[in-house]
């Protein structure tokens, strides 16, 4: 389901109205960051709802690219790179949080 959702995703041309699953506002439940307008869906903790959320700012704490989709720490804005150790159990639990940086 979810690669389907990302096919779709890249399928959808980018300036569209909001919809129902993808485009989605900050805010808005969401299942996979390719939904959302911002690109990061973002949960509190493992038994939290996800929702949009915008991307991290320079100084604020982010996560690298997960292969999940959902996170954390959203990943940093355009422009910055998050300065995160890498491990194998943080690349699998989602848990390698760094600090946005230009």
């Amino acid at each position: 389901v979810l690669l389907a959702m990302l096919l779709l995703a890249e399928a959808m041309p980018t300036e569209q109205e909001r919809g129902l699953i993808f485009n989605l506002d900050t805010g808005e439940l969401c299942v996979q960051s390719a939904q959302c307008k911002s690109h990061c869906c973002h949960r509190d903790s493992g038994l939290s709802l996800a929702r949009c959320a915008p991307k991290a700012a320079e100084l604020q704490e982010c996560s690298r690219k997960s292969l999940y989709g959902v996170y954390y720490k959203c990943p940093c804005e355009r422009g910055l790179s998050c300065n995160a150790d890498m491990s194998i159990v943080g690349a699998l639990t989602n848990t390698d949080f760094g600090i946005c940086q230009d």
